[in-house]
This record gives structure tokens, C-alpha cells and sequence, in this order.
């Protein structure tokens, strides 16, 4: 007895070893949360605007907080953060990333052009993060959605492939509105979102689904101009609800044939 009493001192504190380092290992990947992005796929024009000229990217390159990415025509890029989340940005876009600094909930702030995004979360685990527009905050917790930022306005269309997001519009006073998989909205300069109706349809998804697609089909036809093979744009519902956090890097300078388009229509709605 009095040789376990002696020991149990020892026990204990290796315990609460195991606990605090078991914290830092899951706390490690919230610290670099705000850090970088990193290019999976490039088509095309794909650069940084850095005071008043643009510097090409390329895949295995990444990009700091507030740096602005820019898209030139038949051009795309998908990117991945430390959580495992992705981001695709199209053609004709300019999006600025982690806008604000230590600000880890704010993905990204699109001014123009179409971006899809792709949150990872564990099982029954939110994972905030928000998305912005001129005229828009699109919140989110983890689930998979466009948001195509159509004219000089700011005119905002999101939609929801998976799980759910607020919508809240910046210039205009009223409650936001709550979009689930398969919903759509446009958000109009100065106009209330109340008086917005809310597109139940999956027309505006079969639009940007098909858009999507379209890019698919010029990567296949372009193996040649990708700037190296990378796991490609993902199929809507691949990360959002399932929790499959990327495992490593997978990304490779040699073009490979890109995978097949998903086979699930997701994506927003009308005007692409």
C-alpha cells in the first residue's frame, strides 16, 4: 500500500502530461489557422496584385493574409487552409484573403467574380467562418456554397450546396435570411433582404454546376497549361459535412489527368 501511495504522485502528473500535450497538439492547428493558403490547382491567370502590378502563382505557392488573389478570363485556382477547408476562385475574380489579421473567421472578402468554398468540420463540431461581399456576409458553420458577386453593385448570389448559412445584407437594414441546401438569394444594394424571395429551385444550381463543369472540361483539355495536378475541384458534399480534414500534401509539380467532374450538381444560382 504504502509503495502504490508512493507512486501514485508519478502516475498522476504523467497523466496531466499526456493531457496538456494532447491540448497543444489540438490547439497547434487553431494557431496557424490565420496563416496561409496554400495553391492545390491553377488554370490560366492566376496572380497576386501586389501595389500596382500582379505576380503569377503557381501550385505548392501560398498566399498571406490580405493579399488580393486575381483571375483573369478561362482561368481558376483552389486553394486549401490549415483546417483542411478549400476555396475555388474563377474566372474574372479579384478576392482579398483574410482581410482582417487574427480575424480567423473571415475567409474572404470577394469584390468581384464567382468563388465556391468547402468548410471542414468535425462530426457535431461548428467551424465559424463568414465570407463578404460590397454588399454581403455570408456566415457559415460548415457546409459547401457559392457566392458570385455579378456587377459593379455588388449584386450578391449565394447558394447552398450543403448544411446552412446566414445571409445578412450590409447596405440595407432588416434580419438576415437562412439558407439551407438547395436555397439561393440575391442580395441587391440598399434593398432589404425581407423583400428578397428566397429560390427553393436547383435551376441557379444546374447553372453554376454546368459552369462548373466547363472548367473541368478545359483542365482535362489542358493537362499541358494546369499548373501541376492536385486533387482538383471538389465534388460538393466531399468535405463539407464529413470532416475529412486534407492528410497531407498531395499537390505535384508534373501534370496528371485530372480526376472526373462530380457527379452531384452543386453550386449557385442564375447569371453565370
Amino acid at each position: 500500500m504504502v509503495s502504490m501511495l508512493r507512486r501514485s504522485p508519478f502516475k498522476w502528473s504523467a497523466t496531466r502530461l499526456g493531457w496538456v500535450a494532447a491540448l497543444f497538439v489540438f490547439l497547434a492547428p487553431l494557431s496557424a489557422q490565420d496563416s496561409r493558403a496554400k495553391v492545390l490547382v491553377r488554370m490560366g491567370q492566376v496572380s497576386i496584385a501586389k501595389g500596382g502590378y500582379f505576380e503569377p502563382l503557381d501550385v505548392g505557392q501560398t498566399i498571406q493574409p490580405q493579399q488580393i488573389v486575381v483571375t483573369g478570363p478561362d482561368s481558376y485556382a483552389q486553394f486549401r487552409i490549415s483546417d483542411g477547408s478549400t476555396f475555388e476562385v474563377f474566372a474574372n475574380s479579384r478576392v482579398i484573403f483574410r482581410e482582417t489579421p487574427g480575424d480567423w473567421q473571415h475567409l474572404l472578402n470577394v469584390f468581384v467574380g464567382r468563388v465556391k468554398v468547402f468548410i471542414q468540420h468535425l462530426p457535431g463540431v461548428a467551424n465559424p467562418n463568414n465570407v463578404t461581399s460590397p454588399t454581403a456576409v455570408i456566415s457559415v458553420r460548415g457546409t459547401v456554397f457559392d457566392v458570385v458577386v455579378e456587377d459593379d453593385d455588388g449584386t450578391t448570389l449565394v447558394s447552398v450546396d450543403e448544411g446552412i448559412v446566414d445571409v445578412r445584407n450590409l447596405t440595407a437594414a432588416g434580419d438576415s435570411a437562412t439558407l439551407r441546401q438547395g436555397d439561393s438569394i440575391r442580395v441587391f444594394k440598399g434593398q432589404r433582404l425581407v423583400a428578397q424571395k428566397l429560390d427553393k429551385g436547383l435551376a441557379a444550381q444546374k447553372v453554376l454546376q454546368a459552369a462548373r463543369e466547363a472548367v473541368w472540361q478545359i483542365l482535362l483539355g489542358r493537362q499541358g497549361g494546369i499548373g501541376g495536378n492536385g486533387p482538383g475541384p471538389t465534388a460538393g458534399g466531399a468535405q463539407g459535412d464529413k470532416g475529412k480534414a486534407g492528410s497531407g500534401d498531395t499537390t505535384t509539380s508534373a501534370p496528371a489527368p485530372a480526376p472526373a467532374p462530380p457527379a452531384k450538381a452543386p453550386g449557385p444560382p442564375g447569371g453565370e
